[in-house]
């Protein structure tokens, strides 16, 4: 049977129905208003490490979750595993290391980014309701990873939330011109909004074979409050456009073709670092689109016996109200200059908070350790091995 909701928001309604499923939309979902952009509401995932803080053993849960029906479908010579950027690329390595831990072979992972590599060849497309709009995916940079790249039989393209599918359409489309042998597509999120309609479209217009795997499905529809239901917040979530190559450690960006490992070492460094009398669980912080870290460390101490929560820093700006309880705004770390924001963080909550960065340690890092009396936790790659080596400092 159906279930329908109307969820109250600060810029209108948001109508769901939603179809039969084995998960409670609500331990999915939560909900909020965006601000600046030209979709006014945004489904705050519970399950994501995003904008909610969420133990990585429920995470881990859901990528295996989404991983096994690809899987179970078979997935030819090849494939391609793409995570959306900046909300699902933790989502997109997450599903794409469970299925490679299930014992999937000759499978590839790629980011979009909105980050400008110079002189690196790439796909473009864009994400119309997005308040920034601006995709790019980068050609791998090994030699292996490009020919699979360009020869992937399957295509799994994975976000967070689907609500038309326009944006994948587009994505399909472009990855078709360097790959004329593409012969399936999956189509993976958490929840999926697309009507019937859209989805029929996208099928049809894919030329190949599309099949959709989501924990939860139903179709929305939103009554919007008008222009005056919000104030105006000027934010800007545009970066400058420059090369951000001195910045970018997390290979996800480049190609990825096995799971990156964390090493003992590191993770003994941390716990000396840590208050072991402190019950409180710890907080994994990551940032941007580089949010795959603080996962990968959060599950690593949660399998050593403490209690921990993953979320992310984001450019997206949302308003408080609904499931969005706070709201921390500071500068990027990522010399764009732009506003980024923790959403439903409570610093009292936690023992220690962890923020896992590929950046260097510059002026807004400095700002954001100080302020929550952080650890730093910066990841650098081997891109030989993908052993990842975590360099720890905590301030004062």
């Amino acid at each position: 049977m159906t279930e329908t909701l109307s969820i109250p928001l600060d810029t209108g309604i948001l109508h769901l129905d939603i179809d039969p499923g084995r998960v409670p939309l609500r331990r999915l979902l939560g909900f909020a208003s965006r601000i600046g952009s030209k979709r006014k509401f945004l489904l705050v995932s519970k399950v994501l490490g995003k904008h909610y803080p969420v133990s990585p053993l429920l995470m881990s849960w859901t990528y295996r979750a989404l991983a096994r029906p690809v899987l179970k479908s078979g997935l030819g010579q090849g494939s391609l595993w793409i995570g959306m950027a900046e909300t699902a690329t933790g989502l997109g390595y997450g599903v794409f290391e469970a299925a490679s831990l299930e014992g999937m072979q000759n499978g590839l992972f790629v980011q979009t980014t909105r980050y400008h590599l110079e002189g690196v060849p790439r796909l473009e497309f864009d994400e119309a309701h997005s308040h920034a709009t601006d995709f790019f995916v980068y050609y791998p940079s090994g030699a292996e990873e490009r020919k699979l790249f360009a020869s992937a039989e399957t295509l799994v393209l994975i976000d967070d939330e689907i609500s038309t599918g326009r944006t994948f359409l587009r994505l399909i489309q472009a990855y078709q011109t360097v790959n004329s042998g593409l012969r399936q597509v999956f189509i993976v999120s958490l929840v999926n909004f697309a009507s019937p309609e859209d989805r029929v479209k996208l099928e049809a217009q894919a030329g190949v074979p599309v099949k959709w795997v989501a924990l939860r499905a139903g179709r929305l529809r939103f009554e919007d409050a008008g222009e005056a239901a919000l104030p105006q917040v000027a934010v800007n979530a545009i970066g400058n456009g420059l090369c951000k190559k001195h910045l970018l450690a997390w290979p996800g960006r480049l190609g990825i073709k096995s799971p990156v490992t964390l090493a003992d070492a590191d993770m003994l460094e941390l716990q000396e670092l840590l208050n072991t009398a402190d019950s409180r669980p710890l907080l994994a912080l990551g940032s941007g689109e580089c949010n795959a870290p603080a996962y990968l460390l959060g599950r690593e101490l949660e399998r050593r016996g403490h209690r921990v929560k993953v979320q992310s820093t984001t450019r997206s700006p949302i308003h408080q109200g609904n499931d969005i309880a706070s709201v921390c705004r500071f500068e990027d770390n990522y010399e764009d200059g732009i506003d980024n924001f923790l959403y439903n963080l409570n610093t009292d909550a936690y023992q220690a908070i962890i923020l896992c960065h590929e950046t260097p340690l510059n002026a807004p890092l400095q700002e954001r350790l100080a302020a929550w009396r952080a650890i730093s936790a910066r990841i650098a790659i081997d891109p030989a091995t993908l052993h990842a080596k975590l360099h720890f400092f905590r301030p004062g």
